[in-house]
């Protein structure tokens, strides 16, 4: 599934895989439809929009939130985690995936607060 992120050409990547029964979503930033950042500055807000776009992608090959048994969130500042967990709790709690979630120092973007990738299996 391809995606609009404004990197995804020059870097060459898709927004999800799917290889049998199994879907690998990408890192996913709180990338807008016009291919800008959104909510700069609200962790929450950017995570419920990288959790829109990954659910859009599990949604084009066939799978839902409960077949998610894999997340990844990287963030700017882990004092974050309570924002960023509760909005992950809201798509995600009722599957209750492995998740990890990691300090990093930077983004592609210097507005991308937290970026999110997911496996799932059907």
């Amino acid at each position: 599934m391809p995606t609009d992120a404004p990197w995804a050409e020059a870097v060459g990547y898709s927004r999800a895989v799917r290889v049998g029964d199994t879907i690998y979503v990408s890192g996913t930033a709180p990338v807008g439809k016009d291919g800008e950042i959104v909510h700069p500055g609200d962790v929450y807000a950017q995570t419920q929009r990288c959790l829109e776009i990954i659910v859009a992608a599990l949604g084009e090959a066939g799978a839902r939130p409960e077949h998610v048994v894999r997340t990844r969130l990287y963030v700017r500042d882990a004092a974050s985690w309570e924002a960023v967990g509760r909005a992950h709790g809201e798509v995600f709690g009722h599957a209750r995936p492995a998740t990890t979630l990691v300090e990093v120092s930077g983004f592609i973007h210097p507005d991308i607060l937290v970026e999110i990738e997911a496996v799932a299996v059907l």
